[in-house]
């Protein structure tokens, strides 16, 4: 396998000229003998922990060619749900200042998404370096159309938080599989998506059938035929219902026989996992555009669409704006459920192609391999690992693609990559979180994986890859601490601005990257690192779901097919609106009530700070007997040992008998850990009345209160003048900012 991702550990091995120091004008403060900063290209992995990387000492996949150089960050935390992370990398702070403290899903007010206010690194490398930004695929800081009420910014989003193009998704995932394939059989039918052949499925798949394409396909065709016996140059009809797919289409299988009248049967409106989505797209010029599932332009692989976009807009800047310095940061969609077989073209091994077992929600049966009970057949789980693999290995393409069409790296006879230092262009790789538990690598713990403060669920990987001016010595792995605030520091150090260009005031958990990046060798920055993971603000919480395999309640799911891409059960109301429970409680009470065991309650807060050795977890659950939140802590001692680390396990917590087992080293650093976390937590800032976050209120407060509170205009709902959270921006909220006025909360 060529693994793309692996390269950025290793691109420099032939390539490390300095970078290209043509004199031209940088916008901001440069002047017009200044050399052009770096170009930064920014590429976020979604669910792939450090667990799934053999170049970090981990993961499965063999080593690339290359992976050899570049700077690995092997001790790097994120968040451990996607939202609170991504907002880090742009704000460099921690989610209990910014309040983006879990997955933003539509019954979140505004309070706990990114604020319109904030400086963004967008923001920052547009006023100080003239740099212009684009995001392309899924970057979840925002609400979505799924609730407008609380989306108060709609297709704006993404611009008002600072970048000049945007080309994705406001939603936080594909959508689930269609399993009816378009319309031509039942709900449950397809479990992938697509018509397989009847080698796979002998009662329902298909060997040819009729290719129906959306109205503007860029074929010009309407329908296609798609049988092994006729030779269409291009087209690979060994496996019509999903080639089909990866063209846009919907198959109608078992026939050749093709009429207007059956396409209009099909529903091209279904989304369909991996193969649809509903694309946002804020252009340069000031203009929005939607595509919905019907365009041709948003059907195909998701993939290779975010790659497609990021290599658009690269390419007509590097034609037409080569004076300017740009920022691309492209989010690509997998390792995110639901799990989908991806284009067999974009597999290392295009004939391996999985079985349709294990396509869609993860399984709760059949995870022993993995460490998990069995309680039924375990193949199901072990495909639908496969499919995770192969969406990874696709990821990987794409990204190789990506850097070989903008000539950030340049394709060499044997098929590698070599990265090209006259591209003056850095890329960094991270992931927002850890692994999800199906797809979890050995020996690393699916039961305490993403959404978790473990190890498992916020250890990711980084990497870094540049010219020698930035990156030197390459081939080279960092031991220290990094978060990922830290992106922020590295995105203004790589273009070139000083810590004093930020306000004085502004709160940041940022710390500096580019010292390791220039000097090997280079000490420990941070001495202690931090996530947490919390419940957002809402106005009424989300219904309960239940993920049997991991025998949890959660209420973070406002949809019960959110819950189901999940593996979860649904305890909240039905289609109709119906029944239901509002609390894991009530859920919990109800299984009591039938004699089946309670299951646990996902922890309301939890927050966790390590140093080097050892690692402190806080963790407040819901405790229903006693109608009250309940603290408990948890003590471990971790390392990145390779292949084996030590990781905290559910048997391996030091507290588990009480602190008189600790040795006088473990206690003394239980007590640093302690004291060190209370006065992190300390430093939070609350100013009543502050809607912009400058920590002042004052006349400014009250004319952005006007503007949101202004319901002739359609606002006059969630914003961040919502200063009580009850959904509504209105006179109550004004009458918080007049008590508080005057109030100077920097002091």
């Amino acid at each position: 396998m060529k693994s793309y991702i692996l390269l950025f550990a290793g691109m420099l091995a032939l390539g490390g000229c300095g970078s290209d120091s043509s004199s031209q004008s940088t916008g901001g403060e440069g002047s017009p003998d200044d050399p052009l900063p770096p170009n930064i290209l920014f590429i976020v992995v979604d669910d792939a922990g450090v667990d799934q990387f053999e170049a970090f000492g981990y993961g499965g996949a063999p080593p690339a060619a290359l992976a050899k150089a570049g700077v690995r960050f092997r001790n790097t935390w994120s968040m451990p749900t996607c939202s609170p992370t991504r907002a880090t990398f742009f704000n460099g702070q921690y989610p209990f200042r910014s309040r983006v403290r879990n997955a933003i899903v539509s019954t979140d007010l505004a309070n706990s998404q990114p604020s319109p206010y904030a400086l963004t690194i967008p923001k920052l490398l547009r006023e100080e370096k003239g740099y212009v930004s684009a995001l392309v695929g899924k970057m979840h800081l925002t609400g979505s159309d799924l609730n407008p009420d609380n989306h108060p910014l709609h297709d704006d989003a993404m611009r008002e938080l600072g970048w000049d193009y945007f080309a994705g998704y406001l939603d936080g995932a594909p959508y689930p599989i269609d399993t009816t394939a378009g319309g031509v059989a039942p709900e449950g039918t397809y479990q992938c998506g697509f018509v397989p052949t009847t080698a796979a499925d002998g009662d329902n798949g298909a060997d040819f059938g009729v290719c129906y394409l959306p109205d503007n396909h860029p074929s010009g065709h309407a329908w296609i035929p798609m049988d092994p016996a006729i030779d269409l140059p291009g087209q690979d009809n060994a496996t019509p219902g999903r080639s089909c797919l990866e063209l846009g289409g919907i198959l109608d299988p078992g026939t050749l026989t093709a009429s207007e009248e059956r396409r209009a049967e099909l529903d091209f409106n279904a989304q369909n996992g991996y193969y649809t989505g509903e694309w946002k797209i804020n252009h340069e010029d000031g203009g929005n555009e939607t595509l919905r599932a019907p365009d041709a332009r948003a059907r195909g692989y998701r993939l290779t669409l975010e790659a497609q976009y990021a290599i658009d807009w690269i390419a007509e800047k590097q034609s037409f704006h080569s004076d300017t310095p740009w920022m691309m940061t492209v989010g690509f969609s997998a390792l995110h459920a639901p799990l989908q077989p991806p284009p067999a073209s974009l597999l290392p091994h295009p004939d391996a192609t999985p079985s349709l077992l294990g396509c869609g929600t993860p399984v709760a049966d059949g995870l022993a391999e993995v460490g998990l009970p069995v309680t039924g057949d375990i193949g199901d789980f072990a495909q639908q690992r496969i499919v995770a693999q192969h969406m990874l290995e696709a990821v990987d393409h794409e990204i190789g693609r990506l850097l070989e069409e903008t000539h950030i790296a340049k394709r060499l006879e044997d098929g590698s990559l070599q990265y090209n230092p006259d591209s003056n262009t850095v890329v960094v790789l991270v992931s927002d979180n850890g692994t999800y538990m199906p797809s979890v690598k050995l020996p690393f713990d699916p039961l305490r994986a993403k959404g978790s403060l473990y190890q498992s669920g916020v250890w990711v990987p980084l990497v870094v890859v540049g010219p020698e001016s930035i990156v030197a010595n390459p081939d080279r792995d960092v031991e220290h601490l990094i978060n990922t605030t830290d992106l922020f520091s590295l995105f203004r150090e790589i273009a070139g601005i000083e810590d004093s260009a930020l306000p004085a005031w502004l709160p940041r958990d940022a710390q500096p990257v580019l010292p390791y990046l220039e000097e090997p060798g280079h000490s420990g920055i941070r001495d202690y690192n931090f996530s947490e993971q919390g419940t957002n603000i809402a106005a009424t919480p989300p219904p309960p779901c239940v993920i049997p395999a991991a025998n949890t309640c959660v209420q973070i799911f406002p949809q019960e097919e959110v819950c189901a891409d999940q593996g979860g059960v649904w305890y909240g109301p039905d289609e109709h609106g119906n029944g239901g429970f509002d609390s894991c409680c009530a859920v919990n009470d109800q299984l009591i009530s039938q004699g089946e065991n309670p299951v646990d309650i996902f922890p309301r807060d939890q927050r966790t700070l390590r140093n080097d050795h050892y690692k402190l977890v806080r963790i407040s659950r819901q405790d229903c007997a006693l109608d009250a939140l309940v603290d408990s802590e948890e003590f471990y001692q971790i390392d990145q040992a390779i292949p084996s680390p030590k990781l905290d396990r559910a048997d391996a917590d030091l507290l588990a008998n009480g602190e008189g087992d600790l040795s006088d080293e473990q206690a003394a650093n239980l007590t640093v850990l302690r004291d060190q976390l209370d006065r992190l937590l300390a430093t939070a800032t609350d100013c009543p009345g502050d809607g912009n976050d400058d920590l002042v209120v004052d006349q400014t407060d009250l004319d952005e209160w006007t503007y949101w509170a202004d319901t002739e205009a359609a606002r006059g709902l969630s914003s961040w003048y919502d200063l009580n959270h009850d959904g509504i921006t209105d006179a109550a909220d004004r009458a918080i900012i007049e008590a508080n006025f005057g109030k100077d909360c920097r002091l």
